[in-house]
């Protein structure tokens, strides 16, 4: 495979994992659910809640605008991979395995956005252009 196929496939990469994490974001603001996700950001113990909740959604948006342009991939890869960890972590490893079918709600796609994160992170080599 030649390189120019390489960096082509890791930029559709990086703009589709972008995206999904720019939509996230704006669902919560259009959904009007951020003060949902500041209780319950508080009900685990996290201090601020709401501001937390506000600072998670805004980068998500931000942020992701910014990977998708290739701006700082690897610190906004491994930041997104801690959040979904986090995520995990409170949320989906409770569920299970799978997100449909043979369970609801489980940890795969965030595990699978883990995993595409690091890649981007490691083929970045350390850019924060």
């Amino acid at each position: 495979m030649t390189q120019s196929k390489k960096d082509l496939g890791f930029l559709i990469l990086r703009v589709a994992i972008s995206l999904l994490l720019i939509v996230h974001g704006i669902a919560r603001i259009s959904l009007g659910i951020v003060g949902d996700f500041g209780i319950f950001l508080t009900g685990v113990g996290f201090p601020l809640g709401a501001t937390l909740a506000w600072a998670i959604t805004l980068i998500e948006i931000i942020g992701g605008l910014l990977l998708a342009l290739g701006k700082w991939t690897t610190p906004l890869s491994i930041y997104f991979a801690v959040q979904l960890l986090m995520g995990i972590v409170l949320v989906h490893a409770q569920e299970g395995w799978f997100v449909v079918g043979a369970g609801r709600n489980g940890m795969e796609y965030s595990t699978l956005l883990i995993v595409v994160l690091a890649v981007l992170a490691y083929v970045s080599n350390g850019e924060r252009k």
